[in-house]
């Protein structure tokens, strides 16, 4: 089976600022380019950080307070980026899979991740809603990549002896398979396949 990747979902030409970047500067990037988050880069486009909305109006909604620990003034006190980002940067590979890059952005609060190479540099920027892409996939499509390469390929089973509905990314299995152990791995292969969202089975044991 062949998945997306970051590297597929992800949007190749990023706009970055430098650490000197100014307060108002960040402020007219983000407007200009319609982003709420723009990643802050060293000067080898190492990303060291993330400047986002939040960062931006976290700074202009408080006074400083000299209660806080000198960390915190310090940020409500920053102009430019390297004081104002977030850092440092949560960052995913091109090679991993909607998973892996769901799983780092829910156990790490972020809302997107640069994306850098193999000496990490940045070469794109996934978002939330990036992932989320996998899911227009087209029920058709699904439909044969579950026939063709989950039931024919990798299982040997005959397409004729099972039944695949596809509705809206939900997969309905029906039919028969030769032995008890293949349907739960056949409702977990199906359940990898992107754009399933959930796959139910009516499903016996005994020749097709």
């Amino acid at each position: 089976m062949q998945h997306r990747t970051v590297g597929d979902l992800m949007t190749h030409s990023v706009v970055r600022v430098q650490r000197g970047t100014l307060f108002t500067e960040i402020v007219h990037v983000l407007h200009e380019h319609d982003i709420t988050a723009v990643p802050v880069v060293d000067a080898d486009d190492r990303p060291v950080g993330v400047v986002s909305e939040a960062d931006l109006l976290a700074k202009a909604a408080r006074r400083v307070d000299p209660s806080l620990p000198a960390a915190v003034r310090a940020k409500h006190e920053a102009t430019t980026a390297e004081g104002l980002m977030t850092s440092p940067a949560v960052c995913a590979r091109p090679d991993w899979s909607v998973v892996e890059a769901a799983r780092t952005m829910e156990e790490r609060h972020v809302k997107r991740l640069p994306v850098v190479d193999a000496e990490g540099r940045l070469v794109g920027l996934v978002s939330r809603s990036d992932l989320l892409r996998v899911f227009l996939r087209d029920d058709r499509a699904i439909r044969q990549e579950i026939i063709e390469d989950v039931l024919v390929r990798t299982l040997h089973e005959p397409p004729s002896g099972i039944g695949v509905e596809v509705t809206n990314g939900q997969v309905r299995l029906s039919g028969s398979v030769r032995e008890e152990g293949l349907v739960p791995v056949l409702v977990r292969l199906c359940g990898s396949v992107d754009g399933v969202v959930s796959v139910e089975h009516q499903l016996s044991v005994g020749a097709a």
